[in-house]
Formats: structure tokens, sequence, C-alpha cells
């Protein structure tokens, strides 16, 4: 189920405009479709005003989900700003310690904690703040390196675990950060591990770069129609 927040006028060359959802909107989106399917994880993106991000708490307070993963989406692709400066705030005090995980990329990371990333030292850096503000998990995407191979940083109080995945080389990756976390909560709702379900989810975004349909004259879409296998220790 899917309660939309935005609607915006893009294509792979960026991003033309956005007309945001009324917030009252939004609460009835989500609460409607709650009260007829109880969902087992929520994954929140794009909030883009203090009045949302106040209305999607008030959302989780009436339906009581605790697999909660916050995508803190801030920059497009093509560098156009979606969320403002108050909202930043007021998502860094009263969202992230909702989230079991929170997935935040290279730039969404340095904007959160003021840590100027350049090396994977630097993203365990930022995942510990991350950490202070009260978040339970941590995954900072590293695709915005430049390095031969793509890490990922998971981090928690007990653990640290990068995965490392081979660079594809394409320009072709609109919806990587939306489609990982949206993965990522597929997998924590069927039952798996937060980091096992961070991995899994890494892996599908993998293989949906790698065989992209290399659509449009820009940031084409990744192939959410792709078929990966799952080792048995997995299933």
């Amino acid at each position: 189920m899917t309660a939309i927040t935005a609607v915006t006028s893009q294509n792979t060359n960026g991003v033309k405009s956005i007309v945001p959802i009324p917030p009252k909107e939004i609460l009835n989106q989500i609460m409607f479709t709650s009260k007829d399917i109880k969902p087992d994880a929520i994954k929140i993106g794009m909030l883009h005003s203090t009045k949302v991000i106040e209305h999607v708490i008030k959302s989780l307070d009436r339906i009581k989900i605790k697999k909660i993963v916050l995508d803190p989406v801030m920059v497009a692709k093509g560098g156009a700003k979606l969320i403002d400066n108050k909202a930043i705030k007021l998502l860094k005090l009263k969202l992230i310690n909702r989230a079991t995980l929170i997935t935040p990329n290279i730039p969404e990371a340095e904007i959160l904690t003021k840590v100027k990333i350049k090396n994977i030292e630097d993203m365990i850096l930022a995942a510990n703040k991350l950490l202070e503000f009260g978040a339970k998990n941590v995954l900072i995407k590293g695709g915005h390196l430049n390095s031969k191979f793509v890490q990922d940083a998971f981090v928690n109080k007990f653990d640290i675990k990068i995965f490392k995945s081979h660079r594809h080389k394409t320009k072709n990756t609109h919806g990587t950060g939306c489609t990982l976390s949206s993965a990522i909560t597929t997998f924590l709702s069927c039952g798996k591990t937060i980091k096992k379900s961070c991995e899994l989810g890494i892996k599908y975004v993998n293989f949906a770069i790698k065989t992209n349909p290399n659509y449009g004259k820009g940031h084409g879409p990744i192939n959410h129609l792709n078929t990966m296998s799952i080792s048995r220790k997995f299933r």
C-alpha cells in the first residue's frame, strides 16, 4: 500500500516541479489503507515539510507498527532539493528515533550529521552520529564515492558490516535509493533480520542496475523486474 506525499513532474534529466499533497490527505491515505490491511513493515520516503512529518508521526502513533525503514530523501538525482531545512530539523528530532533502520546516501548523511564523507571510515563516523540521534540501525549507501567497488556501511551499537558490490558502468541508476529501502522493508516484513534484509536488498538493487532497460537521455530507471537467486541460507 502506498501513501502519496507529493506529485512530481520529472524525467530522466531532472525534476521540473513538485506539488505537495495536503498533510491531512496523507494521514487519511495511511489510516484508511492500514485499517483494511495492517502492514507488517513501513517504508518512509520523501517528507517535504514539517506538517507532513507531523502527520506521518501521528499516523505511526495510531497504527503502532514496529518495523520502520526511513529513507531520508533530500536531494533528487539531478541535484534538486526536495526538503526544506525546518523539515530536516524535525526529521532529526522526532522521526529518526522511531526508525528500525535509516538509509541515507552520502549527501544525505552529510546534511544530517555535518560530517564530510570521503571514505568508509567517515561513513562509519557519520553512522555513529545518526545512532546518537536515536536510530537503531544505520545503512549509509556508498554509491557517491569514487571507487571501483560500492561499499555500503551497516552500523548499530553492536555491529559494523561493510557490504561490497561491483560498480556497474552505467548512468541508469534512477531510483536506486528508493528501491533499496523498499526492498529492505519487504525482506524485513517477511521475517528476515535487519542485517540480512540489507544484504538481500543490496543484492536485488545490484541486479536491477546490472539489467537496467536503458531508457531516457539522462539517469534512466533500474529494472525492478529482475530475477536474482537467493542461496539456501537466506530462505
